[in-house]
């Protein structure tokens, strides 16, 4: 029996938070059970150097685990050094959140979005695009508001959710005990019209049929399209 007595397709609880850290541009606060990401916003004026002049804008991720996110405290990375976890991730979420928005439209601006893992019960780095996905939109809305862009730039929703076979059964939106007993996992990220940005599946104790790949899709697209109802939270 899972957590909270939930059945295999179903999310766990979900929340979001505005506005957790005020002096960023925009951030949440985003809740997927007992994992808790911040995500903050910076809008820079400026953009690297292989954009200058173009008019074209640019949207970065960094990604990090708080020392006592987990059961035994983590270094610091500022200490340690990064690992390639944590690159692979942050890389995740910036190219995630780069198929949301029309670059074109943002002008030469670099959106810098920090994620910042409070709390780890799995699904760290999916939370983190859902977070990132929203923070990212209100920042963007308070460009529009202030003036500083003429006009919104295309936008689709989006967000992320992982899903895995765990003793054969698939199953939505892992927790840590059901994620390190997973056979095969997936983290899954698609926009509100149903397209599909990543689907990473990995076997983890053997292979996996396409049948189980076809399982873990549908469940992954039945928790975004109910995390995709995030984006009608009013401010």
């Amino acid at each position: 029996m899972r957590i909270n007595q939930r059945a295999p397709n179903e999310l766990r609880p979900f929340a979001i938070e505005r506005n957790y850290q005020p002096q960023a541009d925009a951030s949440i606060l985003v809740k997927m059970g007992n994992t808790h990401v911040l995500c903050a916003v910076t809008v820079e004026n400026s953009v690297p150097p292989f954009l200058k002049d173009s008019g074209k804008g640019w949207i970065t991720a960094e990604y990090g685990m708080l020392p006592c996110s987990t059961n035994t405290r983590m270094a610091r990375e500022a200490v340690k050094g990064r690992g390639g976890r944590t690159y692979e991730i942050q890389r995740l979420i910036g190219r995630s959140l780069r198929m949301m928005l029309d670059l074109d439209q943002l002008g030469e601006r670099t959106i810098r979005v920090d994620c910042d893992v409070i709390n780890a019960d799995g699904g760290t780095r999916t939370a983190a695009i859902t977070g990132a996905a929203l923070a990212v939109r209100d920042a963007v809305v308070k460009l529009r508001e202030s003036g500083q862009l003429e006009e919104m730039p295309d936008m689709v929703p989006m967000a992320a959710v992982s899903a895995g076979m765990v003793d054969g059964v698939a199953l939505l939106d892992l927790d840590y005990g059901e994620d390190s007993r997973a056979g095969a996992d997936g983290n899954f990220i698609m926009t509100g019209d149903g397209s599909w940005i990543e689907a990473q599946t990995t076997a983890e104790g053997k292979p996996f049929s396409r049948g189980d790949f076809n399982q873990l899709a549908d469940l992954a697209e039945k928790g975004i399209k109910e995390l995709l109802g995030l984006w009608q939270v009013k401010k």
